[in-house]
């Protein structure tokens, strides 16, 4: 290892540790939350049938989703992904989104303090919008402030 990815290793430690203290939130409340959710989206009438469709191996895609939400809450950089690519395919609108942020809110209010629960739910409503605004967009429809997408 170069001095310079040393020197980078280091600093993003100081970040994501600083991130914990400011927050209160750490990779064991990241993975509580992030299995927490998906074992309400896996029994969801609505949302389960459409992640079932795409994942077969539970463990892999739960792992990846705790990497992605370090890397949101605690800036930690450990998921390389696309988001956007991925979600682009799903049949999904903005009830979809609408469903998948109560499921996530419900989860995170039952684990977390108010606080806490709000610092991801902060994070969570700003994916849902990206997700949604970039799904509609690749359809050719262009979202204006406050409106949701339906697919025709």
């Amino acid at each position: 290892m170069s001095d310079t990815d040393l020197a980078d290793e280091q600093r993003r430690a100081a970040i994501v540790q600083q991130m914990r203290e400011q927050t209160g939130i750490d990779e064991s409340m990241i993975e509580r939350l992030v299995r927490g959710f998906y074992a309400r989206i896996r029994e969801d009438a609505l949302l389960g049938p459409i992640f079932d469709a795409r994942i077969q191996d539970w463990e892999p895609h739960l792992q990846r989703m705790c990497s992605f939400w370090s890397s949101v809450v605690l800036s930690s950089g450990v998921y390389h992904g696309q988001p956007m690519r991925m979600h682009l395919p799903l049949p999904v609108e903005g009830r979809h989104f609408d469903h998948w942020l109560e499921l996530f809110e419900q989860t995170a209010r039952e684990l977390f303090s108010e606080q806490i629960a709000d610092y991801f739910l902060e994070r969570a409503r700003r994916i849902a919008t990206s997700l949604e605004m970039g799904i509609a967009t690749s359809q050719g429809i262009f979202l204006g402030k406050g409106e949701r997408f339906e697919r025709r």
